[in-house]
């Protein structure tokens, strides 16, 4: 571009000016689709106003989860527990209440799963090791109307349950002890 080159006119201004709209921003506000909403699933602001009780999922209680490890990471038989919702009836979002204040939020417009819950958690935790953590393993939830309907307190504790141990090993033992 030479500095004595008067501005070239812009065709965007010029087909504007000949009467054609080329703004892709009218179009879309005539066109706005309500939110994405899956019958059967609510808004929890919905549910307090018509004074809808929440039930949380039992499964969380029995995952043992660190809450600095993925959730991916979880095996079977909890693997599975993860497709299942946090809540019955299904919610959109709901906010997860630490006890020391700290507040994360699940969403998932399908309804929040377990799954959702603990991505929520694991964010915020998977820079810290197990000894930087109080407790590092989730106990369960627990949604306590009277403080606040919109959100559900997350417990943790110290240790998980301890593993059960594999049926391999035991036959392995008694085949050793046959051999003595």
């Amino acid at each position: 571009m030479s500095a004595d080159a008067g501005p070239a006119p812009l065709s965007k201004v010029d087909s504007a000016v000949q009467g054609l709209s080329s703004s892709p921003a009218e179009d879309k506000g005539a066109k706005r689709r309500a939110s994405s909403s899956v019958p059967g699933v609510f808004n929890i602001l919905d549910l307090e106003k018509e004074g809808k009780e929440l039930q949380i999922a039992k499964e969380t209680q029995k995952l043992n989860w660190h809450i600095n490890k993925s959730p991916a990471s979880l095996e079977e038989p909890e693997k599975s527990a993860l497709k299942k919702m946090l809540t019955t009836p299904p919610v959109k979002k709901i906010d997860l209440h630490f006890p020391l204040g700290l507040e994360v939020t699940a969403r998932n417009l399908k309804g929040v799963t377990i799954k959702d819950a603990l991505d929520a958690i694991y964010k915020q935790f998977r820079k810290k090791a197990d000894d930087e953590l109080e407790a590092p393993v989730l106990a369960g939830f627990e949604w306590d109307k009277e403080e606040s309907w919109t959100r559900l307190i997350v417990h943790c504790k110290k240790e998980g349950a301890p593993q059960p141990k594999k049926k391999a090993k035991k036959g392995q033992e008694g085949q050793e002890g046959e051999d003595l």
